[in-house]
C-alpha cells in the first residue's frame, strides 16, 4: 500500500509540474482529448496503463 500511496503522489508532482511548466501546452492537449472519440481515449488510456505495468515489472526485477 505504501509503494501504490507513493506512486500515486509521484502522478501528482508530474501533473502538476506540467501544469506549472507548460500551462498552454496541457490546454491544448486538453482541448484535443474532448474532441477525440472515447474508444480512441481508451485505447490510449489501455495502452498507458499497459506500458506503466510492464515498465514496474522491469523496475521491480
Amino acid at each position: 500500500m505504501n509503494d501504490f500511496l507513493t506512486a500515486l503522489a509521484l502522478v501528482f508532482v508530474i501533473e502538476g509540474l506540467l501544469y506549472a511548466v507548460a500551462p498552454g501546452a496541457m490546454q491544448d492537449m486538453a482541448q484535443k482529448a474532448s474532441q477525440m472519440p472515447a474508444a480512441a481515449l481508451r485505447r490510449y488510456g489501455l495502452m498507458a496503463a499497459c506500458i506503466g505495468v510492464a515498465a514496474v515489472a522491469l523496475i521491480r526485477a
